[in-house]
């Protein structure tokens, strides 16, 4: 059988030399091969532009890349071929960035899967990081209790050794559904621990009640000689009062000269805000019901109440809808020859997923437990380009030209002026908002190329009649741009706006006339496209950004991709892997960023809370996943509940390596 490996290397513009960006196939075998293709997938692209030495460039889209050595090359048994692309949509700047898959696809159309070495950068031997950091707890803390986020007031005295678990006396059935919620919880999270079992092991008793007039998350624990009290009035309240003392009997326990368990005194608790949320990219890779589960139940042990589904990309579609099946049997696998090619690591063979709405059930109904909200996202009208080619009939059929997304995909956005795509939208929405009880729909809005739409009759039609026709000719003038790959098109106050704010408005009345509200990103506030009382969106690309949006009166969850993007590297080394256009932010930087710093009080009242947001691209490895996510994760959980003034990093620090990660890869260093 042919075997290969591939390498790829990468070596910046310098000195007038351009960039390059290796190519290295070896014949592993023992036969000569010729008349074959490679391809291979990772997150940089190569430029639609790009010339490529020693090689024939086949076939691109996006991250994908099939190409072929020139004609009647041989690659003899222990051989190898080198070709080098000059020309890339941005300079490779982690190692992670690189081609992390590839196949060989052999003259008679056999495809053989390479062996794919990481990306060497040139000049860069440092040995490369994966796994989350490791945090050691120190001999001396910051404080003398390990909780995670820092509650509003912590007032103990004493001190005993650490009971070995809690015996859970709820009253009430809020209380019982509390106390059910948290020992499912922690047998999940720490197996063998038993934090919660009878006192016929020893469990100390912990009463859960309920008391009148507390805030919707807000609790108290009253701490005595031999038991602890958690009060609050609603079963959130009860949950997270049961999670910090989780907290203090892991860090004592475990740590018994560091931190302890006080015999007395109360904590009284409650969030700065009331979207405390993480969001999760399922679409460029991945993940399980399983998986989605496991990281529901992190987010709940770190307080955080709002967790974002992000189903829907260029690259995939993941949830199951009844009136168009083709959404998931197309659009959800990627493989060589089918619809959707392999991206970002996923291998020839048919690689995907999607959530059944049994799963999706029961995701909701965890999270729901654990007093965590879910949002929908099905982003559009942008970002649509693998369910446009399961439902290529919501084009416009007059259609022509290309344009392009920053991310290299063509002609990927729903036709705001082609009716059949309401009929759809409309459709998609009744059976999402079925299935998420919280009523939020999140319809994205982000990243629509400058250029979309230009060579659709309809589109210029109603652009005509919205702007008047000097705006139809300039938009005319877009045709076939394919835009601009080195960052997102800036759309505001194009045609291309114009219609983009038509297409929301719609969608989000629909939304509206349903009883939900509508999420967006910040570009669903483009012309005030969705109505300020019934809406939120998210702020991503900048600091200044979020504020602008507040001082027009729009609800905002932070989440700027330089510090709450956790797919951002942790720093600027090639070892670090991670994306790096929005910049770097390690756990001190994500830590130490303030969502409203300058905000005046009119600004802060729209100030709605902090979001993470976990996009995969990089993530085609668990192990650089766990290095992202963790412990960045704890510190926007921090952000989202703990008062400006009451954070410190150096208490965090001396805490967040109890925290749990999500696949248990920890750093060698």
């Amino acid at each position: 059988m042919p075997s290969f490996s591939l390498v790829t290397t990468w070596t910046p513009a310098k000195d007038g030399e351009p960039l390059g960006y290796g190519i290295e196939l070896t014949n592993t075998g023992s036969e000569p091969v010729s008349g074959f293709q490679l391809g291979f997938s990772g997150p940089a692209r190569i430029d639609p532009h790009a010339t490529l030495e020693n090689g024939k460039l086949l076939k691109r889209l996006s991250n994908h890349t099939l190409i072929a050595p020139p004609d009647g090359y041989v690659l003899e048994p222990g051989q190898t071929w080198t070709a080098t692309a000059r020309g890339l949509s941005y300079g490779l700047r982690h190692w992670s960035d690189g081609a992390n898959s590839g196949y060989v696809v052999l003259a008679d159309g056999t495809v053989v899967v390479t062996g794919t070495a990481p990306t060497k950068g040139k000049g860069h031997n440092a040995p490369l990081l994966k796994g989350a950091a490791k945090f050691p707890v120190p001999a001396k803390a910051a404080v003398p209790v390990s909780i995670i986020p820092w509650p509003k007031s912590v007032a103990t005295t004493g001190a005993r050794i650490a009971p070995p678990g809690f015996d859970l006396k709820p009253e009430g059935e809020a209380a019982n559904r509390a106390a059910a919620a948290f020992a499912g919880l922690v047998d999940d999270l720490f197996p063998v621990e038993a934090l919660v079992r009878p006192a016929s092991e020893a469990g100390m008793p912990v009463s859960i009640v309920e008391k009148a007039g507390m805030g919707p998350e807000a609790y108290e624990v009253a701490f005595g000689e031999n038991s602890a009290t958690v009060s609050a009035t609603t079963r959130q309240g009860m949950f997270y009062g049961l999670v910090t003392l989780g907290h203090i009997l892991r860090g004592a326990r475990q740590y018994p000269q560091t931190f302890l368990f006080p015999t007395g005194g109360t904590i009284t608790d409650e969030p700065a805000f009331e979207f405390r949320g993480s969001h999760l990219d399922v679409a460029r890779q991945f993940y399980t019901g399983a998986e989605v589960m496991r990281l529901i139940k992190l987010m709940s042990w770190n307080k955080m109440n709002k967790f974002h589904w992000h189903l829907t990309e260029d690259e995939a579609w993941r949830l199951e809808i009844d009136a168009y099946p083709q959404l998931t049997e197309i659009a959800a696998w990627r493989g060589h020859g089918k619809a959707l090619p392999p991206l970002l690591g996923s291998g020839p063979q048919p690689t995907g997923g999607y959530y059944s709405k049994d799963v999706v059930r029961q995701v909701v109904a965890l999270a729901d437990s654990l007093g965590i909200a879910v949002i929908p996202e099905i982003d559009m009208p942008g970002h649509f380009y693998a369910a446009l080619q399961a439902l290529p009939e919501l084009r416009d059929p007059a259609e022509k030209g290309e344009y392009q997304s920053v991310q290299g995909f063509p002609n990927n956005s729903l036709n705001p002026a082609h009716e059949p795509v309401y009929k759809f939208v409309e459709t998609v929405v009744d059976e999402v908002l079925e299935l998420f009880p919280a009523n939020i729909f999140h319809l994205g809005a982000d990243e629509v190329p400058l250029a979309a739409w230009s060579g659709s009759p309809l589109a210029l039609d109603m652009i005509e009649k919205l702007a008047g026709p000097a705006m139809r000719a300039k938009h005319e003038k877009q045709f076939n741009q394919l835009g601009n790959h080195h960052g997102a098109d800036e759309i505001e106050g194009s045609p291309t706006a114009v219609l983009q704010s038509e297409f929301i408005k719609r969608v989000h009345k629909y939304i509206a006339s349903k009883g939900a509200i509508t999420g967006g990103w910040e570009e669903a506030a483009h012309g005030d496209a969705v109505a300020k009382e019934s809406s939120y969106v998210i702020g991503w690309r900048n600091v200044e950004i979020n504020k602008a949006l507040a001082a027009r009166g729009f609800d905002i969850v932070v989440s700027p991709g330089q510090r709450y993007y956790l797919d951002m590297a942790n720093g600027i080394s090639w070892a670090e892997p991670g994306a790096g256009w929005a910049g770097w932010s390690g756990p001190q930087e994500t830590y130490e960023f303030d969502a409203g710093e300058g905000w005046g009080p009119e600004e802060l009242k729209h100030l709605k809370g902090v979001q993470s947001c976990i996009w995969s691209e990089s993530m085609t490895d668990r192990a650089i996943f766990d290095r992202l996510v963790f412990p960045r994760l704890s510190a926007v959980a921090e952000a989202g509940w703990t008062p400006r003034e009451r954070k410190s990093w150096n208490r965090f620090k001396d805490i967040v390596g109890l925290m749990p990660i999500m696949y248990g890869n920890w750093a060698a260093e």
